[in-house]
């Protein structure tokens, strides 16, 4: 469930090795194997919590939808410019090969604000017309870094 409980179960079973921080380390006693095993050293890590009930909105959210879209010019364009255009802070997008054919692609969104908000469901809205699915992943409060 975390790197932390990764070093805490390494230090109480033999043979069990964890990919931790110093801080960890320091706390379990635990010998390293190897530091800097990252494959950049700007990554981080992102814990998600997966329920079924949904989250109000607390003032400063964030939303992750999937969005996949058809094959044709200019689809990721009209996925991308409502965002611009109803003032919504895009944070990240990835695309992954879809399942369903060759050659298209899903994107996975993260945005500033909650699923609810106005401008969020504008720009939902707005992308629905060039979508062959969206899907709301989830809306949370931002976390502390």
């Amino acid at each position: 469930s975390s790197n932390g409980k990764a070093a805490k179960l390494a230090a109480e079973e033999p043979g069990v090795a964890a990919i931790a921080s110093d801080m960890a380390a320091e706390l379990y006693d635990l010998d390293f194997l190897a530091k800097n095993v990252e494959d950049s050293p700007d990554n981080t890590t992102r814990f998600l919590i997966i329920g079924s009930e949904v989250v109000p909105a607390s003032g400063e959210d964030k939303t992750s939808i999937m969005v996949s879209v058809k094959d044709k010019p200019g689809a990721l364009y009209h996925v991308l410019e409502p965002f611009q255009r109803h003032g919504v802070n895009m944070n990240r997008l990835e695309s992954r090969p879809s399942n369903s054919s060759t050659w298209a692609y899903v994107f996975y969104i993260d945005f500033d604000g909650h699923f609810d908000d106005e401008n969020v469901q504008a720009v939902i809205k707005d992308i629905s017309p060039d979508a062959v699915d969206i899907k709301h992943l989830g809306s949370y409060p931002v976390g502390v870094l």
